[in-house]
C-alpha cells in the first residue's frame, strides 16, 4: 500500500495558534512531536517508509523536507495551492500510478490523533482486502461512543458483512447531524464516524473520478501531461474548483465499503477536541502555559508567555499568541472561522 498523508489544510478552527505558514499540521499540540510526525511514524510501523508520501501546499513543502523524517524529499507531493480534499487525492493518484498504476493506495489526514496500533493495522490490511477483491471504494469507520455533532456518519448494512473481514457495504453518507439525529445514528447501531481514511485501488480511483468528477479528472489528465515533460502546471490547477472527496466522489459512487474499527480516534478538529484529550484539574479547568481560572470550571487556556487570568467564568477557551487573543465560549468553537473570514475579508493577512 502506498500512504498519502494530506497536509495541506489550514487549520482555521485552530487559530490563532494555527496560521497559513505553520497550521495545525506542523504544529506539536499532543506531545512533543508535531501532529504530521506522529502519522508519518504511525505508518512507518506498518508500511515501507519509502512508500509514504505527503501532499501539501507548495509554500509548505519546504519546512516539511526540513522538519519531518522518515519521508524522501522525492515523495512530497506539492500542490501549487490547497484546493480541498478532491484535487489533492487526485494529484497523489497521478504520482502513485507512475510507480505501480493498479497499486492500492491510503489516504490519511496529517492531523487525527489514533490510539490502538493493532486496531489501525488490522482496520488497514482488511480495508486493502477488500479494495484489491472488489475493485470497490473502502473507507474506515469508527465506533461511535457518543452523539457527536462534530463528525460526519457512514451508514452500513449490518447483514452483509464481507467473510474474514470487519468490511460492510456503505448505504449512506452523513453529513453533521443536529444533536437529537446524532442521538438516533448512535441509538440505531448502524452508522459509524467517519474517519477520513479511504483505501483503495488507483485505477479504480481514478475511474471512478472520470464518472463522477468528470471535469476534475480532464484537468488533471492535463496535468498529467505536463508532469511528463516536466512543466508547471499552475495555470491549470488555477481553474480546479475546491471540492471534498465526500460530496465530490463518495456520496455519488456505489461500490463502496467500509471497514468497522474501535481504536480510539479524535480528529482534532476544533480547541474542545484538543482540550476533551488533555488532562485537567478536578474542576475541569486546563491551563496549557501560564494563567490562572478563579472561581470558574471547565475553562481551557493556551498560551506561550502571555499571562492570562480568567475569573467567574465557566466553559471558556482563551487563547493568546504574540498578536492575537481569543475568547470564544466552548458551545462556538466551531465558530472561530468566522472570526478568520473576518480577516480575510479586511485584508489582514497579518493576522492569519
Amino acid at each position: 500500500m502506498y500512504c498519502i498523508v494530506m497536509a495541506g489544510g489550514s487549520g482555521t478552527r485552530f487559530w490563532p495558534l494555527s496560521r497559513q505558514a505553520k497550521p495545525k499540521q506542523l504544529l506539536k499540540i499532543i506531545g512533543d512531536q508535531t501532529m504530521l510526525q506522529i502519522t508519518v511514524d504511525r505508518l512507518s510501523k506498518c508500511r515501507k517508509t519509502e512508500d509514504i508520501y505527503i501532499a501539501t501546499r507548495k509554500d509548505l513543502s519546504a519546512v516539511i523536507k526540513r522538519e519531518i523524517k522518515g519521508v524522501k524529499p522525492k515523495n512530497i507531493i506539492a500542490e501549487p495551492s490547497g484546493k480541498n480534499t478532491a484535487p489533492c487525492i487526485g494529484l497523489s493518484a497521478l504520482h502513485v500510478s507512475k510507480v505501480d498504476g493498479e497499486a492500492v493506495m491510503g489516504i490519511f489526514p496529517a492531523d487525527h490523533l489514533i490510539v490502538g496500533h493493532r486496531a489501525f493495522e488490522k482496520a488497514l490490511n482488511h480495508a486493502s482486502k477488500i479494495a484489491n477483491e472488489k475493485d470497490a471504494l473502502v473507507t474506515i469507520g469508527i465506533q461511535p461512543t457518543f452523539p457527536s455533532t462534530a463528525y460526519g456518519y457512514i451508514q452500513f448494512d449490518p447483514d452483509r458483512k464481507v467473510d474474514k473481514t470487519d468490511a460492510y457495504p456503505v448505504t449512506t453518507f452523513a453529513e453533521k447531524p443536529y444533536l437529537s439525529v446524532a442521538k438516533r445514528f448512535l441509538k440505531s447501531k448502524d452508522f459509524l464516524w467517519n474517519s477520513g481514511i479511504f483505501i483503495w485501488k488507483v485505477d479504480v480511483f481514478l475511474d471512478q473520478l472520470g464518472r463522477h468528477m468528470p471535469e476534475l479528472s480532464n484537468q488533471l489528465w492535463k496535468i498529467e501531461k505536463r508532469i511528463k515533460s516536466r512543466k508547471p502546471f499552475t495555470d491549470i490547477w488555477s481553474e480546479i474548483l475546491p471540492e471534498s472527496i465526500d460530496y465530490g466522489l463518495l456520496e455519488k459512487a456505489k461500490n463502496i465499503y467500509v471497514v468497522k474499527s474501535d481504536f480510539r480516534w479524535n480528529d482534532l478538529g476544533s480547541w474542545n477536541a484538543m482540550y476533551d484529550e488533555l488532562p485537567k484539574r478536578k474542576d475541569g479547568n486546563l491551563i496549557k502555559g501560564n494563567g490562572i481560572v478563579i472561581d470558574g470550571n471547565n475553562n481551557f487556556i493556551q498560551n506561550k508567555d502571555h499571562f492570562t487570568a480568567v475569573v467567574g467564568l465557566d466553559n471558556v477557551v482563551v487563547v493568546s499568541t504574540d498578536d492575537v487573543t481569543l475568547v470564544v465560549n466552548k458551545d462556538n468553537v466551531e465558530d472561530v472561522r468566522k472570526a478568520v473570514n473576518y480577516l480575510n475579508e479586511n485584508d489582514r493577512q497579518d493576522l492569519l
